[in-house]
């Protein structure tokens, strides 16, 4: 396994992480498989685990403190995040300062750790000033309750520029990561986010980096969906918008590519994104331990420049530009 700063901050986490949020704690045998691919993971030298607080109502945390309980916590990082409701009442949600400070003592229990390596803004508040969340969390970290802060992909090119703008005003803890959603399919944050953090620093820790299991190349054009696959039973159907026949198309032209390279679609799907040097990490999510080897396998793999130059002709992105005249 491969090691990268966060951004410009000394923090050093695994290229490939393992995520919580598909995590099923449904039953005790799920239970025990999600405590193997964790106990897995960590063998495999993956040091970056991430949660949220809104992930199974707060029993993700719990799950994933009782397992990282066994090894040292100077060996692992662990993220948490703050913004969903945790209660009926009108500051149980949000970034305001009441509620930052009551949710991060209550990750802490949940974790049933001393502090928490990387906490993220679940998404923007427009309710709450900038600068008391930005004061609040910079306070956390003087505390030692958090190490470094980061945002969700809501926050936009122009909101991180504002919160750079209140940081050095204020001389606040700086902003350390954000946690967009990218992909082969999804190339967003190459628009504007990007470049917003290469300028100041800020690391990158994608979620989704397999768009929702469209890139495992297991959903072909004219078939049904595999049984089992996210597209027959999520409930938001978010898979199910990807499908569509361009996509299926891209994702058979890449498998292509795959296969000449001796690997798979999900292999060359994350190794691809790890190609881009302001990505810290690569979150991703595994149900059973194959899943997680052949995510590993992504950070093994030095994708050589013909390789990258076929794969950008397939995707066919164009970077946002507006010309006059």
């Amino acid at each position: 396994m491969k090691y990268r700063n966060v951004g410009k901050s000394g923090l050093k986490v695994s290229e490939i992480a393992v995520g919580s949020w598909m995590t099923a704690l449904n039953g005790s045998k799920e239970q025990e498989t999600a405590k193997e691919v964790i106990k897995l993971a960590f063998d495999k030298g993956i040091n970056f685990f991430d949660c949220a607080d809104a992930y199974s109502g707060g029993e993700a945390e719990k799950f994933l403190g009782s397992v990282l309980k066994d090894y040292p916590r100077s060996s692992y990082v662990v993220s948490s995040k703050v913004f969903f409701p945790t209660g009926k009442g009108a500051n149980d949600w949000g970034l305001s300062r009441k509620h930052i400070i009551e949710n991060v003592d209550r990750s802490l229990k949940n974790l049933g750790m001393d502090y928490i390596d990387l906490y993220y803004c679940h998404r923007f508040d427009p309710t709450t000033p900038m600068e008391e969340t930005l004061r609040t969390l910079s306070d956390l970290v003087f505390q030692g309750k958090i190490l470094y802060y980061g945002v969700s992909e809501e926050w936009g090119a122009a909101r991180l520029e504002k919160a750079e703008a209140i940081i050095e005003k204020y001389n606040l803890s700086p902003l350390t990561v954000i946690q967009p959603q990218y992909n082969m399919i999804d190339r967003y944050i190459e628009h504007e986010i990007m470049d917003v953090c290469k300028e100041h620093g800020i690391g990158i820790t994608p979620f989704s980096p397999l768009a929702q299991g469209l890139l495992t190349g297991k959903y072909k054009k004219g078939e049904a969906y595999p049984e089992g696959s996210r597209a027959t039973h999520q409930a938001d159907k978010q898979i199910n918008k990807l499908l569509t026949d361009e996509n299926l198309d891209k994702v058979e032209k890449l498998g292509k590519i795959a296969g000449d390279l001796g690997t798979n679609m999900s292999v060359l799907a994350l190794a691809w994104i790890l190609t881009k040097p302001c990505i810290s990490s690569v979150i991703t999510g595994a149900s059973k331990a194959s899943q997680l080897e052949n995510n590993i396998a992504a950070s093994e793999l030095s994708l050589p420049q013909d390789a990258i130059a076929e794969i950008e002709k397939i995707l066919d992105f164009r970077r946002f530009e507006r010309h006059v005249g």
